[in-house]
């Protein structure tokens, strides 16, 4: 029997940035977040624009996230790399995030590694959970930087200890392979089952091939099915491969089981 490999999945999303204020900025700010609120994403825009122009960094960072997204304005990534810039060398960390997607993905800006692993860098000395592994993804990779993976390792180990599920399912990966750390199938069964806590699909998938080897744990057929069907109702193709794969060794009573602990979890944490 073939299964699919072992996956790891990094994603990246803009988000607005909420903060309280005493200072004299702060009425155009909450009276902007107000509206972004209510889903008056053009006086949002109006109001973010006044409090950006008087220095608040939140409210540049936000101005990027309406362009980036296009809420309020027509979206235009140059317009939010912009605003993120200025934001980031105010030392906003959120922002130096954004630059190191931006400059990733080729977004506003010409593609550029090396950019992308300045910034992300950056933001990850700050602490920022994302950045970090991000960061580690590309010292796995040898990507805007030499390869390094044991530096991939301790940055995976920063973000999953934040509570970054994909962190813990990429660290799971790195103890399952022994890449930058000595091979400890226990170990990365850990970090998996931190990461499914949180829904993540590659975590389940990983966790299911665990269970479908028994390497870690004790082989068990029914979990293995559980697994791979929750990972496969998140959108993991190879997932749903393997668990019709799977049921072919299965009795009747053994996928009803499975199906049932797949119906009755939920994840713990969010």
């Amino acid at each position: 029997m073939n299964l699919k490999p072992l996956k790891s999945l990094l994603l990246f999303s803009f988000l607005l940035v909420v903060i309280n204020f005493s200072i004299v900025f702060a009425d155009d700010f909450q009276d902007a977040m107000d509206a972004a609120n209510r889903g008056d994403s053009k006086e949002a825009v109006r109001l973010f624009r006044l409090s950006a122009a008087e220095g608040n960094e939140y409210a540049q960072y936000n101005l990027g996230h309406m362009y980036a997204e296009g809420q309020g304005v027509p979206q235009n990534y140059k317009e939010a790399f912009k605003w993120f810039r200025i934001a980031a060398e105010q030392g906003m960390p959120q922002a130096k995030k954004n630059l190191g997607y931006m400059y990733e993905k080729g977004q506003g800006v010409p593609q550029d590694y090396k950019e992308a692993v300045k910034w992300y860098r950056l933001s990850a000395e700050q602490g920022d959970a994302f950045a970090q592994v991000k960061l580690g993804y590309f010292y796995t990779v040898g990507q805007g930087v030499p390869q390094d993976k044991k530096e991939a390792v301790r940055l995976y180990r920063l973000s999953a200890e934040q509570g970054n599920a994909k962190a813990q399912n990429n660290l799971g990966q790195m103890y399952r392979q022994g890449t930058g750390v000595p091979k400890d199938y226990k170990e990365a069964v850990k970090w998996y089952r931190l990461s499914v806590k949180q829904g993540n699909a590659d975590a389940q998938y990983n966790l299911g091939v665990m269970y479908f080897k028994g390497t870690g744990v004790l082989q068990d057929y029914a979990l293995a099915h559980m697994w791979f069907n929750l990972s496969g109702s998140n959108g993991n193709k190879n997932a749903v491969f393997n668990r019709d794969i799977i049921e072919k060794r299965m009795s009747p009573s053994q996928i009803e089981k499975a199906q049932e602990l797949a119906r009755n979890w939920k994840p713990t944490k969010k």
